[in-house]
């Protein structure tokens, strides 16, 4: 049995307990920093971990090569002569590049290269790739990495790497920092992990509330009555009794327990109805507000019954088109910038788009469009398509075919 009555000439218990549960009447945001976020947004919250992953495995699946680009000259050369020696060379040289990107470094693949390199930069809206003493790509850790400027503050001095108690010094040149537009930052990138931080906030303060729900046996602790004719009760007394209420009932292993009262007090229990244990419709509002800071369509983390689509198909072609794609492109031409600086060579990242399943609606509209269009020649229909043109005999004898089929038509 417990006396619900034995801390009221306890003054300074009751302080305490009224100084415990006044505080905190304001929000408190998780703290922009990496460690924070990675663990509230990214660990914790699953719509923010399927909004990052579906955008890091959708370009780490990208088919793509590394190739030289060949000035005019070299091209004259080339169709000029047809040296088998050349070719070899060519051959070879292709390789190397291909090796260089299918294979960064001797722990990682492409594809889990790539992973890594967009989980970075989605969640501290920063990633560094750093080229070292073997010629291979590593991805580093972006909260490990400062950047130092140079005396003007106009550019990058050098780079420290920190791990532990252990510094190290990276060069300009050995590091390619890809960064989103921060508008108050000069030399770090603005995470949208961060710009959904209040968004994540609030959908992990609803599922942690459901949860406690859940624990206590989906109802709250109840209301404690005072019967007629007794003594009013102080704030302080009231704020005492809820807790020792809750330190005695709440909780899985409270479930069930029988309540014994003293003195002139009744309980009565307050259950929840059903639209009070669901905030699935918050919980929905807050889900498009993550989705959206991703880029990623509400749909395709759970979400259904969107209006701007009329089915997951669509919904997955706007999700490569508009987010995956334009992402893409912006670490392409950032990295074979970058790689053209290293390798001293003039070189270009290729995306093989027509082996991505979720653009092959996109790719049957185009080809069908070429196809029809009779102003072509069957070489610029190819060119188009990213074939090589057919010479001269290959050249007359599908002119023959295509006509002898229509002829038979």
């Amino acid at each position: 049995m417990i006396n619900l009555l034995k801390h009221f000439n306890n003054r300074r218990a009751m302080s305490e307990s009224i100084t415990f549960y006044n505080s905190g009447s304001d929000p408190r945001w998780t703290p922009c920093e990496y460690e924070s976020m990675s663990e509230t947004g990214f660990q914790k919250n699953v719509i923010a971990f399927r909004a990052i992953n579906l955008i890091s495995r959708g370009i780490a699946s990208i088919p793509m090569r590394l190739r030289k680009i060949e000035t005019s000259k070299e091209k004259e050369k080339h169709n000029e002569t047809e040296n088998k020696e050349d070719i070899i060379k060519a051959k070879i040289e292709t390789e190397k590049l291909n090796t260089i990107l299918n294979h960064p470094n001797s722990r990682q693949s492409r594809g889990t290269f790539f992973e890594y390199l967009v989980n970075y930069l989605l969640i501290s809206g920063n990633a560094f790739i750093y080229w070292n003493k073997n010629e291979q790509m590593m991805c580093l850790r972006s909260d490990r990495v400062h950047i130092v400027p140079n005396a003007s503050k106009t550019d990058v001095d050098f780079y420290l790497y920190n791990v532990d108690s252990t510094q190290f010094k990276i060069e300009k040149s050995d590091l390619l920092h890809l960064k989103f537009f921060n508008p108050l930052n000069d030399w770090y990138g603005l995470s949208p992990l961060h710009v959904a931080s209040r968004a994540i906030d609030q959908h992990n303060a609803m599922s942690n509330h459901n949860l406690s729900i859940l624990q206590n046996g989906g109802r709250p602790s109840g209301c404690l009555t005072v019967k007629t004719g007794s003594e009013n009760l102080t704030e302080e007394q009231r704020e005492q009794l809820r807790y020792d209420v809750r330190k005695a009932y709440s909780g899985t292993l409270n479930a069930g327990k029988i309540m014994v009262l003293e003195g002139d007090f009744e309980w009565k229990e307050m259950g929840l109805s059903p639209k009070d244990l669901d905030f699935a419709s918050g919980k929905d509002l807050t889900t498009r507000e993550i989705a959206q800071a991703f880029g990623v369509p509400p749909i395709l983390v759970g979400i259904h019954g969107d209006s701007g689509f009329s089915n997951y198909k669509e919904a997955r072609l706007h999700f490569w088109e508009d987010t995956i794609l334009p992402f893409a492109e912006l670490i392409r031409l950032e990295l074979e910038r970058w790689l053209s600086e290293k390798l001293r060579k003039n070189v270009e990242i290729v995306f093989d788009l027509d082996k991505i399943h979720a653009l092959t609606s996109r790719r049957d509209i185009l080809w069908q469009k070429i196809a029809d269009a009779n102003f072509l020649t069957i070489n610029e229909k190819r060119e188009l398509l990213g074939f090589c043109k057919l010479n001269s005999a290959e050249y007359l004898k599908n002119e023959k075919e295509v006509k002898g089929i229509k002829k038979y038509e």
